[in-house]
C-alpha cells in the first residue's frame, strides 16, 4: 500500500484530553576519520535547505543527505553518460508535468491512440508505460480482500480477521476524533480572526489578545497549542483535513469488507493467466493520486531547468507503470508490472509500496527472479510502520528472502528513511528497520518534489527514500554501464557513510540502538562515494565483497 499520510505530528490523545479539559567510509575524500565527530546542526534549516536537504553533504552541511550536489560538482561535471530507463511502479504519474515531461520513456515501436499493439509486446498503446488498474482507484487492503473472497489458508485468514477487528474500530475512532478536533480549531480560528479584525494572524498577535471571556481564553489556549504542531493555523487545519481523508478512506474503502474496488478493471485479479486487462494510459486519475508523481520527481525531475526541483539523476527516462491503488496492490499487477519493465528495457525498477499479507507472493518472487535474469535492479521501500522487519511478526511484501533467512536473489535493495536531523533522531520515526531485512537508509522525511498539475510539495515516507536510492543507482548505471545490477547494489551498500551513533527507532526512546544495527550495511547512501567506488571497480583498482546477500 502507498502511504502518503504517515503519522500526525501530534498525538490525538494528548489533544483530546487538552480539549476536554479546556564511522566514516574510507571513500570520503575529506580527511574525516569518523563522521560521528561531525558537530550536530543546531540552526533550523533554511527554506532552500528544506527543499534540497536530500542532496546535501553531511560533512560540509551537517545534514545527512546523499552528497548529490558534491557528486555533480566534483565527479560528474560535464561528463556524458548512458541513458538509463527507470520504471516507476506506483499510482501513475502526471505525464504532462513541467518537470517530468522531458524525461519520460517513450516506446518508439508503438503508435499512440490507434488501439493496436504495434510493437507486438502484448500491450496496446503503451507509449509511456502501462496502466494495470484501468479506471480503478480506491481499493481494500489485502487482508480485507482475503476475508471478502475467502482466499488464502486458514491460518492467514484467522490473522486477517484479528487484524480487521483491531484496525477498523481504530480507524473509525481516529476519523471521529480528527473531525472533532478540526471543528474546535476552526471555531477558535474564526473567533480569533473576528477578535483581531484580520483574515490571518501570527502567533505573536494571538498571544497579544487580552481574553475577556472564558470562551476566548479557551480559543487562545487551543490555537496556542496548535502552533506547537505547525507553523501556522492554516497548515494545522490542512494536516487535520488530510488526516480525516486518510481515515475516511480506511473506513469507507481500505477496511470495508463489503467494498469491491476491482470491478472497473474487469479482470480476475487472482488468476495470473488472465492478462488481457488495463490500458496504455499510466497517468494518475485524480489530483490526490500524487504519490507516483512525487516519487518520479525525486528520481529524475529535470535538472537545472529553472523550475521546481532537481531529481537525483540525469540521463534517465521514466517509465510509468500504474499498479498501486489507494489501498493494497494486487500481487498479479505487481508481477505483471515488473515483467513489463524488464521486457521493455528498464534497468532499475522503483517499488515504493508494500503490504503485510501476500496470498500470491510467489508470482512476485518469480517476477523478481525474472528481472534478475534481465539484469534489472529493484529498489524497494522498507515500509512505514516503525517495525523491525527481522521480526517474523512484521512481514513486509514484496521482499527478497521469503522469510527463510537467506536471499533468493541479489537484485533487490530495501531502503529505510532518514530525517534531516543528523544524530539521535536521524532515523525517521515511521521507518521500518532491520539488521537483516533492510539494506540501507536514505533521505525520506519531508522531501520536496513534484505533484500533479505542475505543483510541488513535501511528502514523507520510505516511499521517498527508495526513489532517492533509485536515482543514485541510475547515476551509477549511467556512467558505469558495465556494472551488473547486483554489483550496483553492492556499490551502493558498501560506499555509504557508516555511523555508530545512538539512534531512536519507531519514535520510542526505549528502543534506542546504534545506527549500524538498523540495516544490513549500517550505512547512509552516498552518491559521491558510490561513483568513486564504481570508478575504482571499473578500473580494476578495487573489488566488491559479496556479503550483501
Amino acid at each position: 500500500m502507498i502511504h502518503t499520510y504517515i503519522k500526525p505530528s501530534f498525538t490525538l490523545v494528548s489533544i483530546s484530553l487538552f480539549l476536554m479539559g479546556c564511522g566514516a567510509t574510507s571513500l570520503v575524500s575529506t580527511p574525516v576519520q569518523n563522521i560521528d565527530t561531525i558537530p550536530l546542526k543546531i540552526s533550523e534549516l533554511t527554506e532552500t535547505q528544506k527543499k534540497n536537504w536530500g542532496h546535501a553533504d553531511l560533512i560540509s552541511d551537517t545534514i545527512p543527505g546523499m552528497s548529490v550536489n558534491k557528486a555533480y560538482k566534483e565527479i560528474i561535471k560535464n561528463k556524458n553518460g548512458k541513458t538509463v530507463i527507470v520504471a516507476v511502479v506506483d499510482s501513475g504519474m502526471d505525464l504532462e508535468h513541467e518537470d517530468l515531461d522531458d524525461v519520460l520513456w517513450t516506446n518508439k515501436g508503438e503508435r499512440p491512440n490507434n488501439g493496436k499493439d504495434d510493437d507486438g509486446n502484448g500491450y496496446i498503446d503503451d507509449i509511456h508505460g502501462y496502466n494495470f488498474l484501468g479506471e480503478a482507484y480506491n481499493e481494500q487492503l489485502e487482508y480485507v480482500r482475503m476475508l471478502r473472497l475467502n482466499i488464502g489458508d486458514a491460518s492467514a485468514r484467522a490473522k486477517a480477521r484479528l487484524k480487521l477487528d483491531e484496525e477498523y474500530p481504530k480507524a473509525l475512532q481516529n476519523k471521529q476524533q480528527y473531525e472533532q478536533i478540526l471543528q474546535v480549531v476552526k471555531t477558535a480560528d474564526e473567533a480569533v480572526k473576528k477578535e483581531l479584525g484580520k483574515d490571518s494572524y501570527t502567533k505573536k498577535e494571538l498571544l497579544s489578545i487580552e481574553a475577556k471571556t472564558e470562551q476566548m481564553q479557551q480559543n487562545v489556549a487551543v490555537l496556542t497549542q496548535m502552533y506547537t504542531y505547525g507553523d501556522s493555523i492554516p497548515s494545522v487545519i490542512e494536516e487535520l483535513t488530510e488526516g480525516i481523508t486518510y481515515f475516511a478512506d480506511q473506513v469507507n474503502f481500505n477496511l470495508n469488507k463489503d467494498f469491491d474496488g476491482r470491478t472497473p478493471v474487469g479482470d480476475s485479479p487472482y488468476d495470473v493467466t488472465d492478462t488481457s486487462y488495463g490500458n496504455g494510459n499510466p497517468k494518475n486519475r485524480v489530483d490526490t493520486e500524487s504519490h507516483g508523481t512525487h516519487v518520479a520527481g525525486i528520481i529524475a525531475a529535470e535538472r537545472n531547468n529553472g523550475k521546481g526541483v532537481n531529481g537525483v539523476a540525469k540521463n534517465v527516462k521514466l517509465m510509468s507503470l500504474r499498479a498501486v491503488p489507494n489501498g493494497d496492490e494486487y500481487d498479479k499487477d505487481i508481477a505483471m508490472a515488473i515483467r513489463y519493465a524488464a521486457d521493455n528495457g528498464a534497468k532499475i525498477i522503483n517499488c515504493s509500496f508494500g503490504k503485510s499479507f501476500s496470498p500470491n507472493a510467489e508470482w512476485v518472487y518469480d517476477a523478481i527472479k525474472y528481472a534478475a535474469s534481465k539484469d534489472v535492479l529493484i529498489v524497494h521501500a522498507a515500509g512505514n510502520d516503525g517495525s523491525n522487519l527481522d521480526d517474523a511478526e512484521n512481514p513486509n511484501f514484496p521482499n527478497d528472502h521469503k522469510y527463510v533467512g537467506s536471499e533468493f536473489t541479489n537484485n533487490v535493495i530495501t531502503v529505510g528513511a532518514l530525517t534531516s536531523s543528523y544524530g539521535s533522531e536521524m532515523v525517521a520515526n515511521f521507518s521500518n528497520y532491520g539488521k537483516q531485512n533492510v539494506d540501507v537508509f536514505a533521505p525520506g522525511d519531508a522531501i520536496y518534489s513534484t505533484l500533479p498539475n505542475n505543483d510541488y510539495d513535501f511528502q514523507g515516507g520510505t516511499s521517498m527514500a527508495a526513489p532517492a536510492v533509485a536515482g543514485v543507482a541510475a547515476l551509477v548505471r549511467s556512467y558505469y554501464p558495465q556494472l551488473t545490477a547486483s554489483q550496483v547494489k553492492q556499490v551502493i551498500m558498501q560506499s555509504g557513510l557508516s555511523s555508530k551513533a545512538s539512534v531512536i527507532v519507531d519514535g520510542d526512546q526505549s528502543k534506542a540502538t546504534t545506527f549500524d544495527k538498523v540495516s544490513k550495511s549500517g550505512k547512509m547512501v552516498n552518491a559521491y562515494n558510490a561513483l568513486l567506488l564504481a570508478e575504482n571497480i571499473s578500473k580494476g583498482k578495487m573489488t566488491l565483497n559479496n556479503n550483501t546477500k
